[in-house]
Formats: structure tokens, C-alpha cells, sequence
């Protein structure tokens, strides 16, 4: 039996293992308390879970959907759009719902990429972004022409998981800028727009004149609205890019249900001022994980955005090592940085959803343990 090489090139989805070790604990009656998966421990808004129970007894809903999604739900992405960054898109030629926008990034490198071809990402990044070659610098002056000249894609993700690095609109108009020079397109995973903090409020590469002529942006309902186990996001940007996935999407998969589209209209009406509530609980929880860093010796700065800590690890230690540690010794689970990229290696990084009072037991457990010496 011969399998494709990309299952060679490319190891099991890093939160696999992690939950393995997680179940092992477990079984052996250990509490164990996980800093790992950045899935949302908030409910998903009432009135959307409302939307389901009501559109999920019409029964034209349990038919297949329409891969390009019902007319209201991207007509509901364009108003968004227009609502949050002041942006018009066409809802029938510049929107295309999603399964997630995991599914969405995965299948887009089908548009794009063929064997031998060169790709542009973010090392550290995003293990669903990285099928591809060369290592994308944050610094674009440093990417050698001829890499950036064979290169068909490109890949930005800000706010960034797992860093939490944000990007300004003189970063995008550099962008767009190398972008054009190099014939690129430009895929920018942007779900964590609605997640952050201090006052800060990310801006959209799209909003950058010029960027829906070489790119897209995709974005998830699943952070932005607590939506992760109702699989909802979208794509939005360049007309023909939009056409591509479409082909590629209605030959892989049967669309998003009708009834989660509808979720999906429900939460997208929600006001700023009860996303501004759930960012405070996020903003309390990252205060407190970056303080008791702080206490045991790490040197971790505070993130504006995404639901993630990302932090340094003592010299002498590789990412592995010390998360191996945190679990065997302080029954704690953090993410290692080297699950992200070669550049992650010497990192962890925290996730903020987890409820306050498991979050309270780890980190007082996190206070007790001392950072074993190398020498």
C-alpha cells in the first residue's frame, strides 16, 4: 500500500497527540488541566443556538445545501463587511461560505499549488497553512527575488496563531505591493479579527487599496462568535480566487447546512458591545496567565489580540522537553512552539479558553512548580 507523499511530508494534526497524553492521565484518575486547543469554553450565543432550533424543523433545510450558500448568508457577510471595516464586496461574486475556515484554507491550496510549485508561509504558523515550501519573513525585503518570482501564493495570518503578532495597514500595503511585483496571491487568515484587546481593534487586509486585486481573507464565526463545533466561516475577497475555490468546494464537499447558515446570519447581527463583553473575560484571563509566567521567570508579553500567550521557554530546554515537563511534574498541558514551524522550536504557547476556575487551579499549580535546572 502506497500512500501520497504529502501524508510523509506533513505530521498528524499537532492537537492529536496532546490529547492522547491528556486521555492517558486521565485514565489514571489524574486532573489534568489543558492550556492547549484554543477552542472556546464560552456558549455560543442563545438567540443563535435559537436560530438553529427554529430553522432546523424546516424541512427544505434537511436537503443539500447549495455549495455557494444561501443568497442571504453572503448577502449577510457583505453587510458585515460594510458594518466592521467599511468595506463593499459583491455578496454573489466576492463572499463564498465556508465549512470552517480550516476547510476553506485547506482547499485553497488546491487552487493554487501543484507539485514542485513554491508557497509562501508563516513559520511559526498555522500547522493547516503549512503544506507548502519556503518559509514566509515577516520582513518582505528579505525574501530573495527568486524565491519570490517562483512563488504562486502567499499566506498571512494576523491577528497570528500562535504568536499574537498584529499587523498595520503600512505592513498590508507592503504586501499587496511584493504581491503585485511577484505576480502572488494573497490568502489572509484573519479569524481572529474580533478577538482583542485594549481598546485595539485589528484591521482587515482587505480594507488596503489594491488587496482584493490579488487576495482573499478568511475568517471564522467559530472565535468571533463562539461557533467552533458549528463549523462556519467564510471567504471573501478576489472575484476569480473566489471562482476557484468554488470549483474546488463543489467538487469535495456538499456545503455549509442551511439551518448553520442561518446560526450564521443570527450571530453576525450580534452588537460590538457583547463581543466587547467576551473580549473582557478573555482580557482578565490573559492578564493572569502572563503574570504567573512572569512569577516563575518566563519572559512573556501580554498579546492585543487572538486567544493565545506565546512565550519563551528557558535556554536548555527544546518546546517538547519543557511541555513534557509541564505535564508529568504540574499535570498541566501547554502547546509546544515546534508543532508551529522550525521557528517555534525554544516556545509554548497558552490558550485562554479554559473557565475561570480551571484556569485559577492551573495557574496556582503553575506558581508551585519550579523550572528544573539544565546544568
Amino acid at each position: 500500500m502506497k500512500f501520497a507523499s504529502r501524508i510523509e511530508k506533513v505530521p498528524p494534526y499537532l492537537f492529536v497527540g496532546i490529547s492522547r497524553k491528556i486521555a492517558e492521565k486521565r485514565a489514571q484518575g489524574i486532573d489534568v488541566i489543558s492550556f492547549g486547543i484554543g477552542d472556546p469554553d464560552i456558549p455560543t450565543p442563545d438567540n443563535v443556538v435559537e436560530k438553529l432550533r427554529e430553522t432546523a424543523l424546516d424541512s427544505p433545510n434537511h436537503r443539500y445545501p447549495e455549495t455557494d450558500g444561501l443568497p442571504e448568508f453572503r448577502q449577510a457577510v457583505a453587510d458585515w463587511y460594510q458594518r466592521r471595516f467599511g468595506i463593499s464586496v459583491h455578496p454573489d461574486k466576492e463572499t463564498l461560505p465556508l465549512i470552517g475556515a480550516k476547510e476553506g484554507i485547506g482547499h485553497a491550496a488546491l487552487c493554487f499549488i501543484e507539485p514542485g510549485d513554491i508557497a509562501l508561509v508563516p513559520d511559526p504558523g498555522y500547522p493547516c497553512i503549512r503544506w507548502a515550501h519556503e518559509r514566509l519573513d515577516a520582513d518582505l525585503d528579505a525574501i530573495p527575488d527568486d524565491v519570490a518570482d517562483k512563488a504562486t501564493v502567499m499566506w498571512l495570518n494576523y491577528p497570528n496563531n500562535p504568536t499574537g503578532a498584529i499587523a498595520d495597514a503600512d505592513y498590508f500595503a507592503k504586501v499587496v505591493e511584493f504581491a503585485k511585483a511577484h505576480d502572488i496571491a494573497v490568502m489572509h487568515d484573519a479569524s481572529y479579527s474580533e478577538v482583542a484587546f485594549d481598546g485595539y481593534r485589528p484591521i482587515s487586509f482587505l480594507e488596503t487599496p489594491g488587496a482584493i486585486d490579488v487576495g482573499v481573507e478568511f475568517h471564522s464565526l467559530s472565535k468571533s462568535y463562539n461557533m467552533t463545533g458549528w463549523r462556519l466561516g467564510m471567504a471573501v475577497g478576489n472575484e476569480d480566487i473566489i471562482s476557484a475555490l468554488m470549483v474546488i468546494k463543489s467538487n469535495l464537499d456538499s456545503g455549509v447546512p442551511n439551518a448553520i447558515q442561518y446560526m450564521g446570519m443570527e450571530a453576525m447581527e450580534l452588537s460590538q458591545n457583547a463581543i466587547d463583553e467576551r473580549n473582557a473575560i478573555y482580557e482578565h484571563r490573559r492578564d493572569r496567565v502572563v503574570q504567573t509566567l512572569r512569577d516563575i521567570g518566563l519572559d512573556a508579553i501580554p498579546p492585543k489580540a487572538s486567544l493565545y500567550v506565546w512565550t519563551r521557554i528557558p535556554e536548555g530546554f527544546t518546546s517538547a522537553e519543557f511541555t513534557a515537563l509541564l505535564l508529568d511534574e504540574a499535570d498541566i498541558v501547554v502547546t509546544p512552539g515546534n508543532g508551529y514551524g522550525e521557528y517555534g522550536e525554544g516556545y509554548i504557547r497558552l490558550s485562554l479558553t479554559i473557565n475561570d476556575e480551571d484556569m485559577e487551579k492551573g495557574l496556582a499549580r503553575l506558581s508551585e512548580w519550579q523550572i528544573p535546572s539544565k546544568d
